[in-house]
């Protein structure tokens, strides 16, 4: 069986239904049109780039696609309509892939090691389950659909052995790409694949896919933080991160005097092994307050992502001299922060490190 409940799922985000459960793909129109009109063209490649941010929606797409292919026969006869990839929800095909049981399809992503651990990466052993299930006979009209989650994930040798099959794909076989970053991989890759390029969700499908994934009443800065994407909307609002940013909001507002006790208590936050998604958020809260003061010093302050914010980030950014200078500052506090992980620096005293660092650097412009 190809997608088993045993085998791991990196390619879930904790807290929402997985791609292969979410029944409706808001806001990516153009790249479902795209492909439909490949489909009806008889121009169907047979391997295709889902690309674009995190959280947009390019696993469910993927499996959107998949469904659609498993349900279609060869001679499109049993196209459902021209214009969407949305099929009856009592399609046999919908409940076998739902339940993990078609044969057609082969899902492949990280496995794990002999301790059970989920590994870092798609090894070759993994990407080697493309030559068995080629091998397979064909069943439901001969098509066979593979979707590799992400393929940002694959080694050296799993990008080898990926190429191979694109180079020499069998009939009736379709490879779905899952890309965060396509730049990561190999140029031979991109280009035997078609891209289908999605981008982040604004307005009502934004709101729409967050209360598709289980998260209503979301608070209106969980869109600006989180750049389109339901995905960081999620792990945002999981982890209290609109307050959190509201936080680092305040704090700065008191500048030319930083509150020292209110930086020590949001340091203290991330401190000990009990905290580290804590830490984590924080560091993506802290550099996207950074990006922001970057973006203000050339742009000005844009749509606020908390309240106050665009004050605040006038006035510690009046100029594109600031801009640089927070650019360059986000850098190092960053490669700081990887290299404290890496050694185990208290949580704790790198958080208050970058506080302190910041606050000199904005001193700068007031």
């Amino acid at each position: 069986m190809s997608d088993a409940t045993d085998l791991p799922l990196p390619d879930q985000l904790e807290g929402a239904p997985h791609p292969r459960q979410t029944p409706v793909l808001f806001g990516q129109k153009a790249a479902e049109s795209a492909f439909l009109q490949a489909v009806t063209s008889g121009r169907l490649h047979h391997g295709w780039l889902i690309s674009g941010p995190r959280g947009v929606g390019k696993a469910t797409l993927a499996w959107k696609i998949a469904r659609f292919l498993l349900a279609s026969s060869l001679d499109g006869d049993s196209m459902f309509a021209p214009d969407t990839l949305d099929m009856p929800e009592d399609h046999p095909v919908i409940r076998r892939v739902r339940a993990g049981a078609d044969g057609g399809l082969l899902v492949i992503r990280r496995g794990r090691d002999d301790k059970g651990n989920l590994r870092r990466d798609i090894t070759v052993d993994v990407m080697r389950k493309l030559h068995g299930f080629f091998g397979l006979s064909a069943t439901d009209g001969g098509r066979r659909v593979v979707i590799v989650d992400a393929a940002d994930d694959m080694n050296p040798n799993a990008a080898n052995a990926l190429l191979k099959a694109l180079e020499e794909p069998p009939a009736n076989a379709t490879l779905l790409l899952v890309a965060h970053q396509p730049s990561r991989l190999l140029p031979t890759i991109r280009s035997r694949c078609r891209e289908l390029r999605l981008h982040p969700l604004q307005g009502q499908d934004f709101h729409s896919a967050l209360e598709q994934a289980g998260i209503s009443d979301a608070p209106p800065a969980l869109a600006e933080l989180s750049g389109g994407s339901v995905g960081a909307a999620i792990s945002l609002a999981q982890g209290g991160g609109a307050e959190m940013y509201q936080r680092l909001i305040t704090l700065f507002s008191g500048l030319p005097r930083l509150d020292r006790q209110a930086a020590i208590a949001l340091a203290d936050m991330t401190a000990g092994k009990a905290n580290d998604a804590r830490f984590d958020l924080l560091l993506t809260l802290y550099d996207l307050f950074l990006a922001r003061l970057a973006r203000a010093g050339i742009l000005g302050p844009g749509v606020e992502a908390a309240p106050g914010e665009a004050a605040l980030l006038a006035r510690l950014a009046p100029h594109d001299g600031a801009a640089r200078a927070y650019a360059e500052l986000a850098q190092r506090l960053g490669a700081r922060a990887r290299h404290g992980r890496a050694v185990n620096l208290d949580p704790a005293a790198l958080v208050l490190d970058m506080v302190l660092q910041t606050e000199t650097e904005a001193r700068k412009f007031l």
